[in-house]
């Protein structure tokens, strides 16, 4: 199975997100490891207090969310991968990002999550407004 078939899911979405419908995608018999990162949005940011978040995506965040994904597989042998981000507005405790990487070993399938989370976010043209308890918004990853 090349790359890109190993890629069960890669979506933005602007409705809730099933971590375990996420993480049951990945699956299979041949994995001894299904390791499952969840993104949930807090109620604090650099020791302000957040209210709420607003995602907002470029046109082309599909697109960068696949090819990611496609990335992670194809340099990690035999990992399945899903990744689905949220956008719109999420309040305290929603799940903003689930990302979810099985593999025959458990280092295998911890090596890539982290690394699908960490290109996720520094390559996904997805932008947040926080909303703070004292009234004033900012915008994160702007540019």
């Amino acid at each position: 199975m090349n790359a890109p078939e190993r890629v069960l899911r890669a979506e933005i979405t602007d409705g809730s997100i099933d971590v375990r419908a996420v993480s049951d995608l990945v699956a299979d018999a041949a994995a001894g490891a299904v390791v499952t990162f969840e993104g949930v949005v807090r109620d604090h940011d650099g020791g302000r207090g957040v209210a709420a978040l607003d995602y907002t995506a470029h046109p082309a965040a599909s697109d960068v969310i696949a090819t990611v994904c496609a990335r992670i597989c194809a340099a990690h042998e035999g990992v399945r991968v899903a990744a689905v981000h949220r956008t719109g507005r999420l309040r305290i405790g929603d799940t903003a990002i689930v990302c979810a990487v099985s593999s025959a070993h458990r280092a295998a399938a911890f090596a890539a999550c982290a690394e699908l989370v960490d290109e996720l976010k520094a390559q996904l043209p997805i932008w947040k407004e926080q909303y703070f308890t004292d009234g004033t918004t900012e915008w994160v990853g702007a540019l």
